[in-house]
């Protein structure tokens, strides 16, 4: 139960490079996994956990072994927060920006699809504003996933 198989420094190597790894495919895969979880979201989220727990323990089952990952994967999300807070830059690389997707009622098609939102995600976002689509001002996908509705005055 105490005794590691691996060396203590490489449970923190081993977690550094299975966060920095999950975290850019994550940025790369687009805001949808990041902000509201389809069904089949969810599924991709909960197998990548699966996926990745031989690389982040080695095989090791130790207790000891699964603590250090866990500081590990805690102190780098703690780092990367920090550094989002900190610089602007980072801040645009890691958590991206907000996208306009639609203007006086009409959606932009091209960006829309882009960004693989489906009509009833658009449907939902207009009527959760409670917001008529001639009444719409501006729609934008919000870094986090969500789209936010502006009505015209």
């Amino acid at each position: 139960m105490f005794d590691m198989d691996l060396a203590w420094w490489e449970f923190i190597v081993r977690g550094a490079v299975v966060y920095l790894a999950l975290l850019a495919m994550v940025r790369l895969s687009g805001r949808r996994t990041v902000g509201q979880l389809t069904p089949f979201d969810l599924l991709v989220v909960m197998l990548l956990s699966e996926a990745v727990s031989n690389s982040l323990s080695g095989g090791d089952d130790s207790l000891a072994g699964g603590l250090i990952v866990a500081a590990t994967l805690i102190v780098l999300n703690m780092g990367v927060a920090m550094l989002s807070t900190h610089s602007k830059r980072a801040s645009i690389m890691l958590d991206g920006t907000a996208i306009l997707i639609g203007r006086d009622g009409q959606f932009f098609d091209k960006v829309v699809k882009r960004c693989r939102i489906t009509e009833s995600d658009l449907e939902q976002a207009l009527h959760t504003a409670d917001c008529a689509r001639a009444e719409m001002q501006t729609a934008f996908l919000e870094a986090d996933g969500e789209i936010t509705i502006q009505q015209k005055k």
